[in-house]
């Protein structure tokens, strides 16, 4: 699988459509880098222009502000901006919802205007232009789906991850708390990076428990973060073999057979 930093397209005297920015997610989580790998993958089957920043991406500076360390994210949000301006980037890609949030919403707060999407979108868009053709399902499968804080909340995404799951021909079973009601999976908030406060239940736990209650073989997830702690979960409850954790652009892949 080829993929090109922008460095290398500016050296061939060509420039990328989209910059595909991997988050630090992508960049150094094993379950990630596949989440990664299915979306590149799809982009390169479709002929998508893109590249990467490669060692001169950084954090969004997302888990910094969130924390309350306001003086590292701007630090972080203005270096950045600088080097994706450097590029002329207009137009960037991300799997991480939390890099989307911050790229597409806080980042035009210190000069950074850009056009971003996070990967749901654009795969549902280039499903409905017919971009990306899907092969038929023979069985449909029961699925559930998870919407993640940043994605479902904070930027009202709600429909468009169900319509892929609709054209993947999945059976979508709705947990108890879906939508505007749905479940953060606890790692929202920079708590990845810390111990849940003392509780009854861990969230991810939780989470789980509502997973299993939709007899569903399958959850779909759209959200390195989530898939991580929705894995955490199952793994739990003693189901992570029974109950498959997928995001969307690999159950695309799964599907076509890529």
């Amino acid at each position: 699988m080829e993929v090109l930093t922008v460095q290398e397209y500016i050296a061939r005297g060509d420039k990328p459509e989209f910059l595909f920015w991997v988050g630090c997610a992508g960049n150094f989580d094993a379950r990630a880098q596949k989440i990664v790998r299915a979306f590149a993958t799809i982009m390169n089957q479709l002929g998508i222009s893109f590249a990467v920043l490669g060692n001169e991406e950084s954090c969004t500076g997302d888990p910094a502000r969130r924390a309350g360390n306001e003086f590292l994210f701007q630090m972080q949000a203005l270096q950045n901006i600088q080097t994706l301006k450097a590029y002329e980037v207009t137009k960037i890609l991300t799997t991480c919802p939390h890099c989307f949030n911050t790229l597409k919403n806080e980042y035009p707060d210190f000069g950074g205007e850009f056009e971003v999407y996070h990967h749901t979108e654009i795969l549902s868009k280039w499903i409905s232009d017919g971009k990306l053709i899907l092969e038929p399902r023979e069985v449909k499968e029961k699925t559930t789906y998870h919407d993640s804080c940043y994605i479902g909340r904070v930027n009202g995404m709600y429909q468009v991850p169900r319509e892929i799951l609709d054209a993947l021909a999945l059976e979508l079973i709705e947990m108890e708390q879906s939508g505007s009601r749905g479940l953060c999976c606890g790692a929202g908030g920079a708590q990845m990076f810390k111990e849940d406060e003392s509780g009854d239940k861990r969230i991810s736990t939780e989470r789980a428990e509502q997973v299993l209650a939709t007899g569903a073989r399958a959850v779909a997830a759209n959200c390195p973060f989530c898939i991580t702690m929705l894995q955490d979960g199952l793994k739990a409850k003693d189901k992570q073999d029974e109950v498959m954790v997928y995001d969307l652009a690999e159950l695309i892949i799964r599907q076509n057979h890529w």
